[in-house]
């Protein structure tokens, strides 16, 4: 189970972070920034996409990008941690 500091809980399957896939998009990012998009669907799937998107969506129905990446961030490194542990 991982859970972001702003609340947002998931339970990541070792077969999504065992995906050649996911690890190109996340090469990517750099030059495409729109990459992230790829990075998402593949780490969370649809409905978990659309659930972090609603859980960090603003009164004035907005998706912050940047808080977007640092729930991803997030993810990241607590599954790391999690496996460095």
């Amino acid at each position: 189970m991982v859970k972001t500091k702003s609340g947002f809980e998931i339970e990541l399957s070792k077969d999504r972070l065992n995906n050649y896939e996911l690890l190109e998009a996340v090469s990517e990012i750099d030059e495409d920034p729109s990459a992230i998009t790829r990075v998402l669907k593949l780490l969370l799937g649809k409905e978990d996409t659309n659930r972090l998107k609603d859980h960090i969506r603003t009164e004035d129905g907005i998706v912050p990008a940047d808080k977007l990446t640092d729930e991803i961030t997030e993810m990241f490194q607590s599954m790391v941690e999690t496996k460095n542990s």
